[in-house]
């Protein structure tokens, strides 16, 4: 009979962590490596220094913050119960004494997670929490337990003398005992007896029944006077109060469970709150079409605002700020010409920053412009253009939201500034998004319903706050999918769905999202989560393979493209000096009518108007009066109406009258008569121009100065080069350098694909089987966890006696980096000084010196 084995033949109960992971097989080992990333980081050397990383403080707190509400009450419960505790006990303390059906129908899922992260192990006879967990979520005065009971009258008399404790005890008409700790015994034993404490407490005043009933919800402590009244005296006497120091007493857990019969929470959820569709005063509901199409009028919407942003920043944007970012002034003006409010316009700038789109200059006078991903990504098609905007938005952790509030030190945050990376925000997205998936097709969801579902599948431990961050978080994505078309009526669309893998909405009936228990006719103690299944309330990560978020783009990009408008090749001219253009034009079309006119409005159709100095715009960009006229033609469904084609001739006409050069500047000028009106004007002083030839002026002000000097004077001058030649300028001349788009700031390690699972549950396996193995060793044996040692002499003896055995060894190794671990090796030769054998632990043949072997044991028989 194994060790490991009961008489009967069953397995033996685990005594310790390490020994309940080791009786896993890989598959459950892979799927608590998944759940809790941190604890394969680095891969730990066998299952014990696993166990033992489990149970840090650290990575517990971390496992209990990803629990869900009813699987972090489980080990609520369990922290106030017995150690060990029987599942019927844990059951009692979670349904009641009166039974709950949803309560018993989930808990055996709320168990199999908390084994499968390890937070919980043993049968259903003896469940044990680890100790970090009990003792994060036990009752303390300093850290008050969530479910609002106080310590036991064990914990609570431990202090106490023992003639006080007798005083109790027959006060309680109970008889007396030989010690304090059988008195303590017998008060525990009266309190959890529902008949007699019943009676006990139908003796009691009802002023102090009302005390009890105050404190049974906790918290559990109370004040007193040093002479309190007779009700309190009465609770007092009979350890239905105790004291835990001068003028403080507290209700004993026994007492407590009593009066809220036997439930460790007033409320239990063992049931997430649906997704509730939006009432008749909430938001629009659609048929899927009708959401569809919103949400592609939108999305263009928002790739138009997109490329306006951009090319309002062409020539160079706003200076990046000392500590970076942009002033609160310059992200007023971008709103101002974008047309929306502040909040909205630093989403618009933090999305194309993280698509790559613009960036910093990175020169001396540092400012923000379009980088060369822009120019790309303006040649390709709508649909492709949108699904990049809209994948970056989704795998974003800079969060728009927090633009305008203040840091940890009371600094303002800025829009592409530093500290607005939240690593939990892509999580946050894609889980409101895969609530929406699970509506039926073109239905929205009440926006409280998924802040309360959000709630349940990742709590506050401690005081609940309503404006979380999780919580903004879920607002923010809400608003945020709407402005970019990933949603329309606040339905999600199915380009939007397409874009997250969902897979198609199911059918009515239901209620989606709420996971079935598994194993219903199993046994108790085999109801666990399905290795590889994701845990109650967790939030698919998304594709982390980068075809499959490509694909994911492509399908996306394939469902919105018939939605969104064909572009158009023409416009409609007016006798204003306006141009009509009924939807979205033709790129080359619209880059030069961009440049040719300004726009009046937006909306259904843009107006375009046409002024001389958008004339003047065109003709330095190198077009002539002749090119205007033909692309007006060409592009206008309407007759060029006579306004504007003599406002084209007449700026023309003047245009490069005046030529401006670098002598500091200069200006020339066939016409000595419009040189002398520009030396008589007062309000060209600034410019400090001076005559130097009848048809040349000198001025102390640089080109670019004296340029804009003479246009605001009402003159339309062109630059020219050292050759006197006109120069020619592009409005999309400033790019920065190749930028990348910002990485998103991960929380914490990331979550391991199934190559390196399967790489750290082996390594896991062979460094166990090399640190358990039974083992002969000669002389004295080695601690535990500690190296074998031998002498050099012994160590060559033994391994060369095993290459004639072919048996295999244990051996202590230190490598080159002076880094120890233990192998099982079976040696196949000798020589040189090195040892060729098959390594156990690394499942390969391996050559290692003989002066790093620490020493040698052989294993034993069995």
């Amino acid at each position: 009979m194994s060790s490991d084995e009961k008489p009967d033949g069953r397995p033996a109960a685990p005594r310790s962590l390490a020994e309940a992971l080791r009786a896993r097989d890989d598959a459950s080992l892979a799927a608590l490596l998944r759940a809790r990333p941190d604890l394969v980081t680095p891969v730990p050397t066998d299952l014990t220094q696993l166990a033992t990383r489990a149970g840090t403080r650290a990575s517990v707190v971390r496992a209990l913050e990803r629990l869900d509400r009813f699987a972090l009450q489980t080990a609520e419960a369990l922290a106030v119960a017995g150690d060990p505790a029987s599942y019927d006990e844990l059951l009692g303390l979670m349904a009641g004494d009166d039974g709950d059906a949803a309560v018993a129908a989930a808990l055996p899922h709320a168990v199999g997670t908390l084994r499968e992260q390890a937070l919980v192990w043993g049968g259903d006879d003896r469940l044990r929490l680890v100790r970090t967990a009990r003792e994060l979520l036990s009752p303390s005065p300093q850290h008050p337990s969530p479910t609002g009971l106080g310590p036991t009258v064990q914990e609570a008399t431990a202090g106490m003398s023992p003639g006080r404790i007798q005083e109790l005890v027959a006060a309680a008409g109970l008889p007396s005992t030989h010690d304090a700790v059988s008195a303590a015994a017998a008060l525990t034993a009266l309190f959890t007896d529902r008949e007699r404490m019943a009676k006990l407490l139908g003796q009691a005043p009802p002023e102090a029944r009302e005390v009890l009933s105050r404190l049974v919800w906790g918290p559990p402590y109370g004040q007193v006077t040093a002479d309190p009244a007779a009700h309190l005296r009465w609770l007092l006497d009979r350890g239905l109060l105790l004291p835990t120091a001068p003028g403080t007493v507290v209700l004993p857990r026994e007492v407590a469970l009593h009066l809220r019969g036997g439930r460790a929470h007033r409320e239990t959820e063992p049931v997430p709150p649906p997704v509730e569709p939006a009432g008749p005063t909430g938001t629009r509901q659609g048929s899927p079409q009708v959401v569809d199409a919103t949400a592609a009028g939108q999305a263009y919407t928002a790739l138009a605002t997109v490329e306006e942003l951009l090319k309002d920043w062409d020539e160079g944007g706003p200076a990046v700020l000392r500590a970076g970012g942009l002033s609160v002034r310059d992200l007023k003006r971008t709103a101002v010409a974008l047309d929306v409010s502040e909040p909205v316009a630093a989403f618009w700038v933090e999305l194309a920053y993280a698509a790559g789109l613009l960036a910093s200059d990175g020169e001396a006078d540092e400012r923000y412009a379009a980088t060369p991903a822009h120019d790309e990504w303006r040649e390709r098609p709508a649909a492709d253009r949108w699904a990049e905007l809209a994948g970056a938005w989704l795998a974003a952790t800079r969060t728009a939201g927090l633009v305008g509030g203040r840091d940890a030190k009371d600094r303002t945050l800025a829009a592409l500034g530093p500290g607005l990376d939240r690593s939990v925000a892509p999580e946050v997205r894609r889980r409101v998004l895969a609530l929406l998936a699970a509506l039926p097709a073109g239905t929205s969801p009440d926006p409280g319903s998924v802040l309360a579902r959000l709630r349940w599948e990742r709590p506050l431990r401690g005081p609940q706050q309503e404006d979380d961050l999780r919580s903004r978080l879920a607002r923010w994505t809400l608003q945020e999918a709407e402005l970019l078309g990933v949603t329309g009526r606040g339905a999600l669309s199915s380009h939007g769905r397409a874009l997250l893998g969902a897979p198609e909405p199911q059918a009515a009936g239901g209620t989606p999202g709420i996971p079935d228990t598994p194993g219903d006719k199993l046994p108790v103690h085999h109801r666990t989560v399905p290795a590889g299944a994701p845990a109650a309330g967790s939030v698919p990560p998304g594709p982390a393979d980068p075809q499959a978020r490509a694909a994911a783009r492509a399908a996306a990009a394939r469902l919105l493209a018939p939605l969104l408008p064909e572009p158009l090749d023409h416009v409609l001219l007016q006798a204003d000096l306006t141009a009509v253009a009924p939807g979205p034009l033709q790129r080359p079309l619209a880059d030069v009518l961009d440049v040719l006119a300004d726009v009046e409005s937006k909306g259904g159709a843009t107006v375009y108007r046409f002024t001389p100095a958008s004339v003047r715009r065109a003709l330095d960009a190198g077009r002539s009066a002749s090119d205007l006229h033909a692309f007006l033609a060409a592009h206008s469904r309407t007759p060029v109406p006579q306004p504007l084609a003599y406002l084209i001739d007449d700026v023309a006409r003047r245009h490069g009258h005046l030529r401006v050069g670098a002598a500091s500047a200069y200006v020339r000028c066939d016409d000595d008569a419009v040189l002398n009106e520009i030396l008589a004007d007062k309000r060209s002083a600034a410019l400090r121009l001076r005559r130097l030839a009848p048809t040349v002026l000198a001025a102390q002000a640089d080109p670019a100065a004296l340029l804009e000097g003479l246009r605001a004077l009402g003159y339309a001058p062109a630059a020219e080069s050292a050759e006197g030649d006109v120069v020619i300028t592009r409005a999309d001349a400033r790019r920065t350098p190749p930028r990348t788009p910002p990485e998103p700031v991960p929380e914490g390690p990331p979550v391991p694909d199934a190559t390196l699972l399967t790489a750290a549950v082996r390594a896991i396996r062979a460094g166990d089987l090399a640190s358990t193995a039974p083992r002969k060793t000669p002389g004295t044996p080695p601690a535990p966890g500690e190296l074998p040692r031998t002498s050099p002499a012994e160590t060559l003896a033994t391994v060369q006696a095993a290459v004639l055995t072919g048996e295999a060894l244990w051996i202590g190794y230190v490598n080159a980096d002076g880094a120890a671990s233990q192998r099982v090796i079976a040696p196949v030769r000798v020589e040189g000084g090195f040892v060729t054998a098959y390594d156990h632990t690394a499942d390969e043949v391996r050559t290692y010196p003989l002066h790093r072997i620490t020493g040698v044991a052989e294993l034993a028989d069995d």
